[in-house]
């Protein structure tokens, strides 16, 4: 079992920044992928960025690339992802989850609670 706590969401202005944390605990934290994935209100979940177990391999959604970066350190069981130039179609309930694999579906073992980013003018 992974357990994976979200934090760092909040209410931005346009162009602003924010930095989500996932931290983990439980299993060893270097033996799984991480993702992160947000769902804004009526519509379905969908890939953000995913960081894989050594933190060396690294995919985006095509909307997100050249605005967010995510990374990890696994000395302290985290994830991060910046979130840079943020516009209101970032607002969501963003998700962190693991599982063995680096992928960008949303088939993730372990899933966190969301924390919610609203961006607003």
């Amino acid at each position: 079992q992974v357990q994976l706590v979200e934090s760092g969401g909040g209410l931005v202005q346009i162009g602003g920044s924010l930095r989500l944390s996932c931290a983990a605990s439980g299993r060893t934290f270097s033996d799984y992928a991480v993702g992160w994935f947000r769902q804004a209100p009526g519509k379905e979940r969908e890939f953000v960025a995913s960081i894989s177990r050594n933190g060396i391999t690294t995919y985006y959604a095509d909307s997100v690339k050249g605005r967010f970066a995510i990374s990890r350190v696994n000395a302290k069981n985290t994830v991060y992802l910046q979130m840079n130039s943020l516009k209101p179609e970032d607002t969501a309930v963003y998700y962190c989850a693991a599982r063995p694999s680096v992928a960008t579906t949303n088939d993730y073992r372990y899933w966190g609670q969301g924390t919610q980013v609203t961006v607003s003018s």
